[in-house]
């Protein structure tokens, strides 16, 4: 019975959107990365369970957590102001918004085709994203 609880508690909307303002709330930055894009991975899961469950309303607000996931952690990782060839958060960033890009991709798959474009913005976002922080490990930071 406990783990029932546990699991709707989990896969609610609002507990999604407490784990985004605790990782505001995170001071220090390369955390809030990480906590933030924990959220995202999150977030998809319950926009893939609230989509098989037929409730597109929850799918589309988890999604659009997803997206202010990635948001935040892509912010919070540029504000820190540290190389990224030197930083071991933008590359465990750089893994994760691979990971995430892909089961996005797996999750538009298994949709109908007349729900994908529901994804599309998410897509992008988290592919540019992990573009970016590919190449700030791959090349460092810019010299001014």
């Amino acid at each position: 019975m406990k783990r029932m609880a546990l699991a709707v508690l989990l896969l609610s909307g609002g507990w999604l959107h407490a784990d985004l303002k605790r990782a505001m709330a995170e001071s220090n930055l390369e955390k809030r990365s990480g906590l933030a894009l924990e959220n995202a991975a999150a977030a998809l899961k319950s926009a893939r369970a609230a989509y098989d469950k037929g409730d597109n309303d929850e799918a589309t607000k988890a999604v659009a957590e997803v997206l202010e996931s990635v948001d935040l952690a892509a912010t919070s990782l540029d504000q820190s102001g540290k190389n990224p060839r030197r930083s071991a958060a933008y590359k465990n960033a750089e893994k994760s918004t691979r990971d995430l890009a892909k089961r996005i991709q797996d999750f538009q798959n298994d949709m109908s085709y007349v729900d994908r474009p529901l994804l599309d913005k998410v897509k992008a976002r988290v592919e540019q994203v992990h573009e970016e922080l590919l190449l700030g490990v791959m090349e460092g930071r810019k010299k001014q």
